[in-house]
């Protein structure tokens, strides 16, 4: 393939040799190193192809050997050239477009996003937006390691972030904690560091406790002092490894504390109730044929569009369809079409019947069932049975499980009083 590549931007050309000894000839090319290839039989002699330079060294080999020498075919480059060399205007629109080709290079036109659920594209463009990094960017700028290093600082959620320039595409690879709950007040962003000096540990002592009520089956301590065995009943709020550590004397008499926080495994069998419950009657989108449609083509941040969906349809149905324009795989340009599609609809009452509505609050239970799994839980066993109404059906039972259930709480602070006792002295009169 490079070779070939090679030949055709050198340029070559095929001729026709005939004569008394065409053999002699192919003898004589070999004697003075000239290559020749793609070497064939034809009724009067030989047709092969060789460079141009090689072909203007045939002429004394051509006299010595009696043979006759006829150009067929010119290829290569240079005879494209040499074919549109009155086409000015060819060359230089050819010129502008490598120029182009090469200028667009140097930028970043894309970023992607993978991995990412809890937290919309969006939202993640607009803080690296807030960082310096966006399309049309240079590329020489983009600095993978800070944009892995600030995305972790900002979402504490987010395990293992990989950033990597594949053309002109920014890919931004991520890899989320599933067991991370987001809260109002820090809306998933850093509250508290998660590499805490040891004063700090010591300002802030932790207790575990149950977070539901269940029968301890294992308990693994690291830090903290257990308050339950295996086998033990306990209910929710209970203390199961406690953060205050005694400190006694020889006499056994405590005389302070020291805190930490907790950190242990406990697991334990667990009872969850489970209900879920549908209607019979449904409503379902009947599509008509009634449909707008809207051409659109996007350069950078500016959008022209061909046409209108806005409609006086009842219900509608909006969707978009987008490509962006790339060369090769990974060069995208900061070009994209797409069309937007309006779809008319009404809504039609319908009635499951009894497989139907069998069939959907099972799936509904083993889609439970696996996002339990996900988060570590175990399921021993189930009493789930599925009930049929004449206007609805439900499902509902016990699930008994086998979970962790440890929280953080705050560990009481005490303090010890000591007791002084006078002594006096009595002197005699």
């Amino acid at each position: 393939m490079i070779r070939s590549f090679i030949r055709y931007l050198r340029g070559y050309v095929k001729i026709r040799v005939r004569g008394f000894s065409p053999e002699r000839f192919l003898n004589m090319c070999s004697y003075h190193n000239i290559y020749i290839w793609g070497l064939s039989p034809v009724r009067d002699g030989y047709e092969m192809y060789l460079s141009i330079a090689d072909f203007r060294r045939l002429k004394p080999l051509a006299k010595k050997t009696q043979t006759k020498i006829s150009l067929t075919e010119r290829r290569g480059f240079p005879f494209f050239l040499f074919h549109y060399r009155k086409r000015k205007l060819f060359f230089l629109g050819l010129f502008l477009c490598i120029a182009l080709l090469k200028i667009y290079s140097l930028f970043i036109w894309d970023i992607h996003f993978e991995g990412n659920e809890k937290w919309p594209d969006e939202t993640l463009a607009e803080y690296l937006k807030s960082e310096g990094v966006a399309p049309f960017m240079l590329k020489s700028e983009v600095d993978c390691p800070g944009i892995v290093k600030n995305i972790r600082k900002e979402y504490n959620d987010i395990v293992w972030v990989s950033a990597s320039v594949d053309g002109s595409r920014l890919k931004v690879q991520i890899k989320e904690n599933e067991d991370t709950l987001l809260t109002d007040t820090d809306s998933g962003k850093e509250s508290s560091s998660d590499n805490m000096d040891d004063a700090a540990q010591e300002q802030h002592p932790t207790d575990l406790i149950a977070s539901s009520d269940g029968v301890i089956t294992s308990i693994v301590t690291r830090a903290g002092v257990p308050q339950v065995h295996v086998g033990d009943q306990v209910e929710k709020g209970d203390i199961l490894v406690l953060g205050r550590v005694d400190v006694v004397n020889d006499s056994g008499e405590v005389t302070g504390y020291q805190y930490q926080q907790s950190d242990a495994d406990v697991f334990a069998d667990t009872e969850l109730e489970y209900t879920n419950s549908i209607s019979r009657v449904y409503q379902e989108k009947v599509y008509d044929d009634r449909t707008k449609y809207q051409p659109y083509i996007r350069i950078g941040d500016f959008t022209f569009s061909i046409g209108s969906i806005s409609n006086e349809y009842e219900h509608s149905e909006i969707s978009v369809t987008e490509r962006q324009v790339k060369a090769g795989e990974n060069f995208y340009l900061p070009l994209s079409f797409g069309i937007k599609k309006a779809v008319s609809y009404t809504f039609e009452k319908k009635k499951y019947t009894d497989q139907e509505i069998r069939e959907i609050l099972s799936a509904d239970f083993q889609q439970f069932c696996k996002d339990l799994d996900e988060k570590g839980i175990q399921i021993r066993e189930n009493s789930v049975k599925i009930h049929l109404y004449a206007d609805s059906a439900s499902a509902a039972g016990i699930l008994y499980l086998n979970e962790r259930i440890t929280e953080e709480a705050d560990t009481e602070i005490l303090t010890i009083e000591r007791k002084e006792t006078d002594e006096s002295v009595g002197t005699d009169d």
